[in-house]
């Protein structure tokens, strides 16, 4: 898997982050937490970060979802929101 082909991250509904200009998160890639399947790249802090690109998934930490080959997501896209965390990856589904 290239770049090219890791999955966007089609939406984040997580106020407060960093990354999140109108709900379209701008790092250049997240990645998500195995125990709570919780965006690791959240940041909480005043300043406006990230690129002028949507993000990608880069790693995903939790091998028991269905979309998990080899620690990288094979789903389209994921939706990063609020749920057990503050920001967590929605797309998750458990084998």
């Amino acid at each position: 898997m290239t770049t090219m082909n890791l999955p966007l991250v089609s939406t984040c509904s997580v106020d407060g982050c960093s990354y999140n200009h109108d709900h379209d998160c701008h790092a250049a890639a997240i990645t998500v937490l195995g125990a709570s399947s919780a965006c690791g790249t959240y940041v909480d802090v005043a300043a406006e970060a990230g690129t002028d690109t949507t993000a990608q998934v880069g790693a995903c930490h939790r091998s028991d979802c269905v979309h998990n080959d080899r620690l990288e997501c094979s789903a389209s896209s994921v939706e990063i929101g609020p749920a057990a965390d503050v920001a967590d990856c929605l797309t998750f589904q458990a084998r």
